[in-house]
């Protein structure tokens, strides 16, 4: 009788470890499918957010010129959270190691901003577009050279307060 009772047992425990494995395969089953749907999905491109980047760029310019600090303030947040966009979805990417060197740059316009100061806006402007042209010169990119824009890059912004 105990040999029943202990064949019963093991099988017993020997069925509950066949479920456990054909869960366990069929959960892994599924997280390879998604880690290779994950792998496939859409991840926005260096190119794509520099060229935000620059859109931005340009209207902080007017922004700024315009002495509209609220427009001005909303576009270098704009373009700080690009950067941190392209450090996070960007981060196998050589050129992302440089980055970083534009922080000081965009404090010192987030300060002239702060103190509505147009003066030191342009300083800091043009020293933003600097370190812009030296990393895209550091990368291997100097050819694409960005300068303070002479029009604004949307006909159908007020750049001035109303």
């Amino acid at each position: 009788m105990k040999i029943i009772y202990c064949s019963l047992l093991f099988l017993l425990f020997a069925a509950c470890n066949t479920v456990g494995d054909d869960t366990d395969q069929q959960q892994q089953a599924q997280i390879n499918l998604l880690k290779k749907q994950l792998s496939r999905s859409y991840r926005p491109g260096m190119g794509e957010f520099m060229l935000g980047i620059q859109m931005h760029h340009e209207k902080l310019w007017f922004a700024g010129q315009a002495r509209n600090w609220l427009l001005a303030d909303f576009e270098i947040d704009e373009i700080e959270e690009a950067i941190n966009n392209i450090k996070t979805y960007n981060a196998d990417r050589y050129e992302v190691n440089s980055i970083s060197m534009i922080e000081p740059d965009i404090d010192s316009v987030n300060n002239a901003i702060i103190n509505k100061d147009t003066a030191m806006f342009r300083s800091a402007y043009i020293q933003l577009t600097n370190t812009c042209n030296g990393c895209h010169f550091a990368t291997r990119h100097g050819f694409n050279t960005i300068k303070i824009p002479d029009t604004p890059p949307v006909s159908d912004q007020a750049f001035k307060i109303q």
